[in-house]
């Protein structure tokens, strides 16, 4: 089967990228990765009988779950990485066998022995293979799709201890269900249960960070640059931030964020190291002019690469680490006596580098997670109750590099001046450096974090429909309009879903998995819409006064 991906904003509309990725990515490496998956689904089909025989399967939970992240979009495009993923797949897979029976499936039962029978047998195993009927398999891929974002946060957590048998056991019961015979609804279940997994998996991940680094707090971040040398730290694995500023205090060098490591910068037990100075640049497809300016090393914790441009001159600068990769770039695995990742080789490069480039000046403010946002609740209510701020609007989720994404910029622009922006995830870069002034000293930005605290505009919503006395949260002046891109955006949506939020606009437009008839059921049962103009959405939204 030659290549179809569709996991993604960027390809066409029900059709997917063929060829070659928008991405970047290969016909091979996406036929690769969907190999990967589906020896994922081979061992989940062990993992799942082993654990009703109270066998501990939490090594092999994990790896699925690497698995699952390296596949996402931007994360992985090392062809012999994934191999070697594949290769380990089989090897907990067939030590399972050994101690449990399952039904036989092609799955559980395959071998390949050179790199050319990895090629051959990923030519066969592609999501056009879930279900003959193309809505099935829509639904089928929706829900992946959505395990696959899942298994993001699971990871972010699990890295920082702290780990959940119920969503290792889904992602596995959702990888057996693929090849099984369903009906729509049977489909529409298993969206809503992804969803109700989505807002477990955050609020988890909410916890790690939060007992782990503090809560957030309002935080003005430096845009600008200091005159030492520096590191770069993209991607979104806060534990890995801290391993880097606790191996380089002391020596001369500042750490910068990028991109969705901005958030960071709230953290109390983060923000304490005074050589985390600021941030750097723009959101992730910025990168390829950002990282030349730097000058530095640049480390990437997590998924949000681009390969580079053949005049490129920063390759030998970059690391990645976790479920990333690229091929020319250095991986780094080796970690110190205490555990803690070796950053040894970045931290010597960086002192031998010129400081980065300053390509801009200024403040903008972090740190609006739920604790905080609560702890402003009297204020916000007052200016509610006022009139001072009529409508809450939720833009959060990803950023892209298409020129339509400037719809947002637009959007934040021309909403009244009455209007409070809620945001997380990197699409705040489209309007989060505008001069968009406060409504009696609250930001009209209030910027939550990663896409995954998009979790507490969820908690912040419930606790106000309390407060207010509602019965409904669609109730709140509060609107949805949401920027998505990849897998982490398509759970943060099904969650959304799952607590009862009506007429989201999800844009630029929707996701390309959808077929005609999926849309129409998520249209009629949810109000799901794609954006038009942005005067239109105002009128829509009532918000065009």
């Amino acid at each position: 089967m030659s290549m179809f991906c569709n996991q993604c904003q960027e390809t066409a509309k029900n059709t997917g990228c063929t060829i070659k990725g928008v991405c970047g990515k290969t016909e091979e490496t996406s036929n690769i990765q969907d190999l990967l998956i589906y020896a994922c689904m081979g061992l989940s089909r062990l993992t799942i009988e082993a654990r009703k025989q109270k066998i501990d399967t939490n090594k092999e939970s994990k790896h699925i779950t690497n698995c699952l992240f390296a596949t996402i979009t931007n994360a992985n495009f090392d062809d012999d990485a994934i191999i070697r993923e594949i290769q380990k797949t089989i090897e907990l897979r067939d030590i399972l066998k050994s101690k449990v029976q399952v039904p036989p499936h092609d799955c559980t039962e395959w071998h390949c022995n050179t790199k050319e029978e990895f090629y051959q047998k990923a030519e066969t195993v592609g999501t056009l293979t879930y279900d003959t009927n193309q809505d099935i398999r829509s639904l089928k891929q929706y829900v992946l799709f959505g395990i696959k974002g899942i298994s993001a946060y699971a990871e972010h957590a699990f890295n920082l201890g702290y780990e959940s048998d119920d969503i290792f056991h889904f992602m596995e019961q959702v990888l057996v269900m693929i090849h099984k015979p369903a009906t729509q609804e049977e489909m529409l279940d298993w969206v809503m249960k992804t969803g109700e997994h989505g807002v477990k998996v955050m609020a988890l991940l909410d916890k790690a960070n939060t007992e782990t680094f503090g809560n957030p707090e309002m935080s003005k971040v430096n845009i600008g640059t200091k005159t030492n040398p520096g590191i770069l730290v993209s991607g979104h694995d806060l534990k890995d931030l801290e391993q880097l500023l606790i191996q380089t205090e002391g020596k001369g060098i500042d750490i910068y964020t990028h991109s969705e490591m901005l958030p960071s910068h709230g953290y109390p037990k983060l923000k304490k190291y005074k050589h985390l100075v600021g941030n750097y640049g723009g959101a992730w497809h910025e990168q390829l002019t950002d990282f030349e300016s730097f000058n530095g090393p640049v480390l990437f914790t997590t998924n949000c690469l681009v390969p580079p441009r053949k005049t490129t001159t920063y390759n030998q600068r970059i690391f990645t680490t976790g479920a990333t990769g690229m091929p020319g770039w250095k991986h780094l695995t080796k970690k110190l006596p205490n555990g803690h990742k070796d950053f040894s080789e970045i931290i010597e490069m960086a002192k031998s580098c010129p400081p980065p480039k300053e390509i801009e000046q200024g403040e903008i403010i972090v740190g609006f997670a739920h604790e905080q946002v609560l702890a402003l609740a009297d204020k916000i209510l007052d200016a509610v109750n006022s009139g001072a701020i009529k409508r809450m609007v939720v833009m959060s989720g990803c950023d892209a590099r298409q020129k339509t994404r400037q719809y947002y910029t637009e959007f934040a622009q021309k909403l009244p001046k009455d209007t409070v922006i809620l945001t997380s995830g990197c699409a705040k870069y489209r309007y989060n450096k505008l001069q968009l002034g406060d409504i009696g000293g609250i930001p009209r930005v209030l910027d939550a974090g990663q896409c995954n605290d998009s979790y507490s505009w969820a908690y912040v919503a419930l606790k106000l429909k309390e407060i207010l006395g509602l019965d409904d949260i669609n109730k709140l002046p509060l609107v949805f309009n949401i920027a998505w891109y990849e897998q982490k955006a398509i759970i943060v949506h099904m969650a959304l879903l799952y607590l009862g939020v009506k007429n989201t606009h999800i844009g630029p437009t929707l996701p390309g998995f959808m077929t005609p008839n999926v849309l129409k059921i998520v249209q009629e049962k949810f109000g799901v819409q794609t954006i038009q103009n942005v005067q239109e959405d105002l009128e829509l939204f009532g918000l065009a006064y």
